[in-house]
């Protein structure tokens, strides 16, 4: 974590020279290509570190060849995972409506399956996070805006 903090000093020093327009605009595109690679990540079915999640429960009602999408298709969609930016930040976040459960899977804790049914513990599955993969594209987004 020592690493980090003097990279984003360093950065805070380079970006202060940029006007703020600029730094949105920079700020905005590091920010789609993260939500890029978070996407790809849920089509992949991995978690952030590279690891793949865990299966879905196969049980009587849910026989193979049932299920005819992957889990959270429409969740790494633009309608609900949103990046935004503006002159002191980038943030890559999901929309309130699917907050709950985007937080029930990510940390893999109890939920309702219908307002009446049973509470269910879901796996651990992370939705978002970071790793070397997507620092390096950071670094590699900034360094190229800056050296223009």
């Amino acid at each position: 974590m020592a690493e980090l903090h003097e990279v984003e000093e360093w950065l805070g020093a380079l970006l202060s020279q940029l006007e703020p327009a600029a730094r949105t605009k920079m700020l905005r595109e590091v920010a789609r290509d993260v939500r890029r690679i978070q996407q790809n990540n849920i089509t992949l079915q991995r978690s952030p570190d590279g690891t793949a999640w865990e299966p879905r429960r196969v049980t009587a009602r849910t026989k193979p060849g049932r299920i005819r999408r992957k889990m959270f298709a429409k969740l790494k969609t633009t309608k609900y995972l949103k990046a935004q930016a503006n002159a002191n930040m980038a943030e890559i976040a999901f929309v309130p409506g699917v907050q709950k459960l985007v937080r029930v899977h990510h940390f893999g804790l109890r939920d309702r399956v219908n307002r009446r049914g049973t509470e269910v513990k879901y796996a651990e599955r992370p939705l978002l996070g970071f790793n070397e993969d997507t620092e390096s594209s950071i670094r590699q987004h900034l360094i190229q805006w800056l050296s223009e």
